[in-house]
């Protein structure tokens, strides 16, 4: 399948809808204090949630086994670099840089090694939603110099999973299937750590605290999911550059829940991102 560089207008809204819930599980990680807690029950909810997909979704296809472990292994680290970020540094500072950087990878490396290559309006689209992106880091206080290199880490390693299984996912022919191995492969890695190490702190949590952490992986599923599917209907680039609005949504719940000011600047990169999204649509 060569996927048409133009969204429509099911996958527009299928991304959107993944930013939507990826920024939602993004805050509930920030929110709670502890980074090993929250990703180890991430993780939890993560295999829980696609323990169901890996049974009842048909086996992804032989040729695309090299690509989902070479994703398991950018996710593994992309979770720990990600626990980096929030303990260092502010959720609105952190979150838009870290995925702020990724759109631009991903359209240079889908030009290398998927050959997809897009029109000039699109390309403008992915840089205007990146600035746009990239704008909200001067929204609040700037990062410090840890937090800064980790989250440039982060985004490093989320334009290397998205290409990797943007390539994996359209040769599986079971996006379902790829998901539901994908998660449960990738989310064991923290739990097994917080199990041997940090069991009393598991056990003694709020029912509160582990439904959040446990909600969250489950979100995380649905999330990836969605932009799983959106590739083999896509091309890698408008859709990296459309998932990343996450940024937008994070802004909104930062100010709502963090009580982080919102202001002109984060006004101003709404309505790049806004525009860049129009130009992403132009066939």
């Amino acid at each position: 399948m060569d996927p048409s560089t133009t969204l429509s207008l099911t996958v527009t809204f299928a991304v959107i809808g993944a930013a939507v819930t990826h920024a939602a599980w993004n805050a509930i990680a920030h929110g709670i204090k502890d980074q090993t807690l929250a990703f180890a029950l991430i993780g939890v909810g993560g295999i829980a949630t696609g323990i169901p997909l890996v049974f009842v979704a048909a086996t992804p296809r032989t040729d695309c086994w090299p690509y989902l472990l070479g994703s398991v292994a950018i996710h593994v680290f992309y979770n720990l670099l990600l626990m980096q970020c929030y303990r260092l540094g502010e959720f609105g500072q952190v979150y838009p840089l870290a995925r702020g950087t990724s759109p631009l990878l991903v359209t240079i490396l889908a030009a290398i090694f998927v050959h997809e290559h897009l029109a000039l309006p699109q390309i403008m689209g992915v840089l205007i939603v990146s600035g746009g992106l990239a704008t909200l880091v001067l929204a609040g206080r700037r990062p410090g110099r840890a937090a800064f290199l980790a989250a440039i880490g982060t985004g490093l390693s989320i334009a290397a999973y998205t290409t990797v299984d943007g390539v994996g996912v359209r040769l599986s022919a079971s996006p379902a299937g790829y998901i539901g191995w994908l998660m449960v492969l990738e989310s064991l890695c923290v739990p097994m750590f917080a199990l041997a190490r940090r069991r009393d702190v598991l056990l003694k949590q709020r029912p509160r605290i582990l439904l959040a952490g446990l909600g969250a992986g489950a979100l995380s599923v649905l999330a990836y999911g969605l932009v799983l599917w959106a590739q083999t209907q896509g091309a890698l680039a408008p859709i990296a550059a459309l998932r990343e609005t996450s940024v937008i949504f994070g802004a909104i719940i930062g100010t709502l829940i963090f009580r982080e000011p919102f202001g002109r600047t984060r006004i101003a990169a709404t309505v790049l991102v806004v525009t860049g999204i129009v130009l992403l649509n132009v066939g």
